[in-house]
């Protein structure tokens, strides 16, 4: 298949040891054999606190004879924080606002019953609990065609967002993404939901098709590697 990187192609393990010690200017680095590794840009992988170290650091310890930095999800958010997240930080905060005005929380089937029930309990919850939490209250529709969110409320998720540390939203773009919705993502990032939970509302409806028709060895993989995607952004 065109564009797969054979296990031949990547990159051979070059170190045996990883640890993490404290950073010369502050925070945690992760250590390969004593050495700290760049950022593409070269700058030193520093990370804010040691619990995120050392999940990175266990990235790194995981890998096997050659390298797969497709399964090093911390690694690569961490390099455009560091790299990309102070310089872009106001196209970073559009992404989250853009996703907030078309929410996958907003939009509901009509039908079947059985499919407009899972998500009603999945998503009106969680709509609750944004107004509560951050004042984002959201209208819903179950017509195909969008609908225009207040833009008072997009104006406070762009106020929140805002407020993020480099880290903090880099990881949060990336789980919104995932998602495809600043609200489970802001859930996510809240501790109101955990990645397992933040899995199952965002695929309500691909489990409902899989669960009607069967699941296909493609969707099976897909899933399976956008759950690992977000369990890892519960760090």
């Amino acid at each position: 298949m065109s564009g797969t990187v054979r296990p031949s192609d990547r990159p051979k393990r070059f170190y045996k040891i990883v640890d993490v010690a404290p950073g010369e200017t502050g925070g945690f680095v992760v250590r390969l054999d004593g050495r700290v590794p760049k950022t593409p840009d070269r700058k030193a992988l520093t990370l804010p606190t040691s619990g995120l170290a050392d999940a990175v650091a266990a990235e790194w310890d995981r890998q096997g004879e050659r390298l797969d930095l497709t399964r090093m999800t911390l690694t690569r958010l961490a390099n455009v924080a560091i790299d990309r997240a102070p310089h872009q930080r106001a196209g970073l905060v559009d992404e989250v606002v853009r996703y907030l005005a078309t929410d996958l929380v907003c939009y509901p089937a009509d039908e079947p019953e059985a499919l407009t029930i899972r998500q009603a309990e999945a998503w009106a919850p969680l709509r609750t609990w944004a107004a509560d939490r951050h004042g984002l209250t959201l209208e819903t529709t179950d017509a195909l065609l969008p609908i225009e969110q207040d833009p008072a409320t997009l104006a406070r998720g762009r106020e929140i967002v805002s407020l993020l540390d480099d880290f903090t939203l880099t990881g949060l773009v990336h789980g919104v993404a995932l998602c495809g919705s600043a609200i489970v993502g802001l859930a996510l990032l809240a501790g109101e939901l955990d990645g397992e939970s933040a899995y199952e509302v965002s695929t309500v409806d691909d489990q409902f098709q899989m669960d009607r028709w069967g699941a296909d060895e493609e969707a099976a993989v897909r899933l399976a590697g956008l759950k690992a995607e977000i369990l890892a952004c519960e760090v």
